[in-house]
């Protein structure tokens, strides 16, 4: 369910409850009082059975990504990957989503990683600067592509809401916002 539609299950379910409300002060003037006590714990436990715990909080992810991005200045440097090429890059919500290709038996072995510098350049709006490992063993000379996916919420910075990304290789920077 998207957020609009549990907002709305929250409103029609608040509007019921108010419905129902109204119609049980009606009855109650109008029973005798062994019954308006009856009635009235077994609309209590129905009510009771439909209130929400503090515990069960529902959250929606907006998408959800494969992997996490690292922050890690000691990692950055010391980074080093086999040749791929960047088929596309794109953000959608808090989620880079890379298409990669290089050569192999399948590609089902490969492994990824995004790692941040832990940089930030001071512009508006910031800056940070990534590089992209792909860790591939196999030694097929087909050539492949594969979707992966990281979350940018580790990069989010406090009291900004856009970050331009650098990733080393890719043609373009990319524009997060958030």
């Amino acid at each position: 369910m998207t957020k609009w539609q549990l907002n709305l299950f929250y409103y029609l379910r608040n509007l019921n409850a108010f419905y129902v409300s109204i119609l049980i002060t009606k009855l109650l003037k109008k029973m005798q009082s062994i019954k308006k006590i009856s009635l009235f714990i077994l609309l209590a436990l129905c009510f009771m059975n439909m209130q929400c715990d503090e515990d069960d909080v529902i959250s929606l992810p907006n998408e959800i990504c494969e992997e996490t991005t690292v922050v890690s200045p000691s990692l950055y440097e010391n980074l080093s990957s086999v040749n791929f090429t960047f088929v596309s890059a794109e953000i959608t919500n808090d989620c880079l989503n890379l298409e990669v290709g290089a050569s192999g038996c399948d590609s089902k072995s490969w492994g990824f990683k995004l790692v941040d510098s832990g940089a930030i350049a001071e512009s508006s709006p910031e800056q940070r600067f990534l590089k992209f490992q792909l860790i591939n063993d196999e030694s097929c000379e087909a050539y492949f592509r594969r979707s992966v996916s990281f979350d940018l919420t580790p990069l989010q910075i406090n009291g900004s809401n856009e970050i331009i990304l650098h990733i080393e290789g890719l043609e373009s920077s990319l524009n997060y916002k958030y």
